[in-house]
């Protein structure tokens, strides 16, 4: 079986992550050749390329495949997806993000591409953008939809947003978790010497936010709810593992409230790293406005910590209020979930060994694969019913 999977970019990030562990997860089984077709990644975001590269012949760059609106660059992405489809003349085309996810579909229906799977990353329309765009994006969703054969999505929320706004059928779409290597986090640490190594004290609690350093990820509700928690748990440090376009924006406002000795900006940081920090938190808060199912969630939950979220996507299908974390409304001030879980390390366990449970059954990346797999199976063996 051929099958082509395109993305728009390969920056450090959930979707990004799982498209290269499905891609790697798929060589590794008989009769099977992928192709992993991805726009250029720029950014501080740093890149999963040379991951991709590790296998030979697997990674092909799209230069005009880029991720802003680009009406001379899209269509000429649009020619050159088609006709390498028609090159490869792959059984099925499997696309992920927004623009690769419109544009590829497009392109694969256009070269006769009997399957044509894509999946549901996250929304690409919704209350957190203006009226217009939003308009543009579930238009082409639409659009996109109707030449989609499947759809997998990383969370059962995105499944009834795109039912809302009448894209697909129930019959056509299919719950996958976004699955991630577990050992590495099963096995995280409160390990003393990095502890020691970032300047944090034996006996400060440690609150982790893992995301990209940008709009729409919640830095700013963390931040300004930093001085009140502090004010009555000083023995708190932030720890914030990313990079972004908005470092410099955060950077300066931990200062201008006075709290940066109390904030640790981490800076860029590879995945296999991420366990090790994720080792000596106390607990992690994840504030975002517009993400499928933020990928933190169930890292922090696979090595025993606690999680705060607001109720957005799929957050509330791992963050489940009172069971594994706080779960919050959107907006809601965090003071108090926070406060209640520094005070409290037994709190902290019972609620981190519950979701550690869980996460262990649903989050394994090689059932994810399997999952994948069996789905392009069925598909297969009677396309029309899908």
């Amino acid at each position: 079986m051929r099958v082509v999977h395109v993305i728009t970019r390969l920056i450090v990030g959930g979707a990004q992550e799982n498209t290269v562990a499905t891609v790697m997860g798929l060589r590794q089984r008989p009769g099977v050749e992928v192709k992993l077709i991805s726009g250029p990644a720029h950014g501080p975001e740093g890149s999963l390329e040379e991951e991709a590269r590790s296998v030979p012949d697997l990674l092909e760059i799209l230069p005009s495949l880029v991720r802003p609106l680009h009406p001379w660059k899209d269509m000429r992405a649009w020619q050159a997806l088609t006709q390498r489809f028609r090159q490869l003349r792959p059984e099925l085309v499997h696309t992920h993000s927004g623009k690769a996810g419109v544009l590829g579909r497009l392109a694969a229906r256009r070269a006769g591409v009997p399957l044509i799977v894509h999946t549901l990353h996250g929304p690409s329309f919704g209350p957190f953008q203006g009226s217009l765009a939003n308009a543009v994006f579930c238009a082409a969703e639409r659009l996109a939809g109707r030449n989609t054969t499947h759809f997998v999505a990383v969370a059962d929320s995105l499944i009834r947003q795109y039912l809302a706004a009448g894209i697909g059928v129930p019959e056509q779409f299919t719950r996958i978790y976004s699955g991630f290597p577990l050992q590495p986090f099963l096995q995280a640490r409160n390990d003393p010497d990095w502890r020691h190594r970032w300047g944090i004290a034996p006996d400060e609690v440690v609150v982790g936010k893992i995301a990209r350093l940008f709009k729409l990820k919640g830095h700013e509700d963390l931040i300004r709810a930093a001085p009140a928690i502090l004010a009555q748990w000083p023995r708190l440090k932030f720890v914030l593992v990313g990079d972004g376009a908005w470092r410099n924006r955060w950077e300066r406002e931990v200062k201008r409230l006075g709290v940066e000795k109390q904030f640790l900006f981490t800076g860029l940081v590879p995945p296999p790293e991420v366990p090790r920090w994720v080792g000596i938190m106390d607990m992690v808060v994840h504030l975002s406005r517009r993400e499928g199912l933020p990928r933190a969630l169930p890292q922090a939950l696979a090595a025993g910590r606690p999680v705060i979220a607001y109720d957005c996507d799929g957050a509330g299908e791992v963050c489940r209020d009172g069971e594994t974390g706080f779960l919050l409304p959107p907006g809601a001030d965090i003071a108090p979930a926070v406060l209640a879980l520094a005070r409290d390390a037994e709190l902290r366990r019972r609620l981190g060994e519950a979701g550690r449970a869980w996460v262990r059954q649903e989050f394994d990346v090689e059932l994810m694969v399997e999952r994948i797999w069996q789905l392009y199976q069925r598909l297969r063996a009677s396309p029309q019913s899908a």
